[in-house]
């Protein structure tokens, strides 16, 4: 089972990435087809010097034979077609998002190689213990490590800091005071005390099945800044949707190590199978203002602006 959802997540990110490139695809044609229509119209000779010649011209060449005032129209259109239309992909956003995810796991990975570096040279027995503080530190404040903003809700009015409070919940929404308490007091130590199990499993850091949760993180971290501070509500359900499909590969990972670690940190997917439901169900009270329908499963132009917290900062 755990394998048919390693899959499944290897699956959803082909075809989102497969959605993506078809967007982008799209929007390129209808540029190159404008330009081609422009391109024709102006390589067409004038009437007044063409008079002599126009019995030869083929039959064709009439239905392009337009007015001045309407090639203007069309360079002015050709020339307007950089700017993105509503509804366009916001390919800049998903470059940034790719950027945090790379950043995140190399920020990790040199973590973790460190470690492992500095416990085999003064060879260290780390006892269970501080593992199980360590990550489960990690698990609360991986976000330290991401350049986007991933300022977290207010569990009294369920906006991030700073963020005003625009959008529709649902009656069922459990009460804020439960989001901290499943995050730090469960959530949390499970992931930790699981993690502290491999640990003393592979007496690695940088393992693949922690560095599989380490990927967990990053995605989490990314699917708030869409959700909480960008506000993207279609385009937080699939992100919401890998946050559980690398949760369960997560699991799976664990497990093939040490059976009693992939159950702990199957746990927590009933918790998020909660969650994904909530993002739905937020996605669709929230419609787009303008057009009153529920916005696309993908970031679009316009409706937020993607920034690296970090060098805004910097900037200030």
């Amino acid at each position: 089972m755990m394998r048919c959802l390693g899959w499944t997540l290897l699956l959803w990110c082909g075809c989102n990435a497969f959605c993506f490139s078809r967007e982008c695809v799209t929007a390129r044609v209808s540029n190159f087809r404008q330009n081609v229509v422009y391109s024709h119209k102006t390589a067409l000779p004038s009437s007044s010097s063409s008079s002599s010649s126009s019995s030869t011209q083929p039959a064709w060449t009439n239905h392009l034979d337009v007015s001045s005032s309407r090639l203007s129209l069309s360079a002015n259109s050709a020339s307007s077609s950089d700017t993105p239309p509503d509804g366009s992909l916001d390919v800049d956003a998903l470059l940034k998002y790719g950027a945090a995810l790379g950043i995140q796991l190399a920020l990790f990975y040199g973590l973790f190689s460190v470690m492992d570096q500095v416990v085999a040279s003064a060879e260290i027995d780390v006892p269970f213990g501080a593992n199980v503080v360590f990550f489960w530190v990690m698990s609360l404040r991986s976000r330290v490590l991401n350049p986007l903003s991933n300022k977290r809700p207010d569990p009294k009015t369920f906006e991030a800091e700073g963020v005003e409070k625009t959008r529709n919940l649902p009656t069922w929404i459990p009460p804020g005071f439960v989001f901290p308490i499943m995050w730090i007091l469960i959530i949390g130590p499970l992931r930790a005390v699981s993690t502290a199990m491999i640990y003393d499993v592979t007496h690695s850091y940088a393992t693949p099945a922690i560095l599989a949760l380490a990927a967990h993180l990053s995605i989490g971290d990314i699917w708030n800044t869409i959700n909480n501070v960008e506000k993207r509500y279609g385009t937080a359900v699939p992100g919401v949707a890998g946050v559980w499909l690398s949760k369960a590969f997560t699991a799976y990972q664990y497990a093939q190590i040490s059976p009693m670690a992939g159950q702990l940190m199957t746990l927590p997917l009933l918790w998020l199978t909660v969650a994904f439901t909530l993002v739905v169900r937020i996605w669709q009270l929230n419609p787009d203002e303008q057009t009153g329908k529920v916005e696309p499963l993908y970031p679009v132009v316009g409706k937020s602006f993607t920034e690296f917290a970090w060098f805004a900062k910097s900037e200030q």
